[in-house]
């Protein structure tokens, strides 16, 4: 049960990291376009995506950085993605702009800190 539980966490790490990045990306494309040039404001600013975006940053986060918190006994990796669910969490509650992206970028930015920490410790 261990050989299946690490790849599949691994896995889930990956897959954290790429959706952080890309969670960053779209959070600064969408700054930069709503107010740079006044387009796609309903559409890229709506809270559906950050809602889902932090349901499933959540639940990977649960899964891969919980086993690998309980397997490796090392407590760094999921503090520092609890903290990143924080400032994502925290962006929900200030107004669309400059505010929400910081808080966002900085979000993902721990939480895929705390996958890449839970990458290392894995070996």
């Amino acid at each position: 049960m261990t050989q299946t539980q690490t790849p599949i966490r691994r896995r889930l790490d990956r897959a954290g990291i790429w959706l952080s990045a890309l969670c960053a990306v779209h959070c600064v494309l969408s700054v930069l376009l709503v107010a740079g040039i006044g387009l796609g404001g309903s559409f890229l600013l709506d809270p559906i995506f950050h809602e889902i975006g932090l349901a499933i940053a959540m639940l990977i986060v649960a899964v891969a950085i919980g086993i690998g918190a309980v397997r490796h006994n090392r407590p760094l990796p999921f503090v520092v993605a609890m903290m990143g669910l924080t400032f994502m969490g925290g962006a929900l509650a200030v107004g669309h702009g400059t505010d929400e992206a910081v808080l966002t970028v900085i979000g993902v930015t721990l939480v895929a800190i705390g996958h890449i920490l839970n990458l290392r410790h894995s070996h």
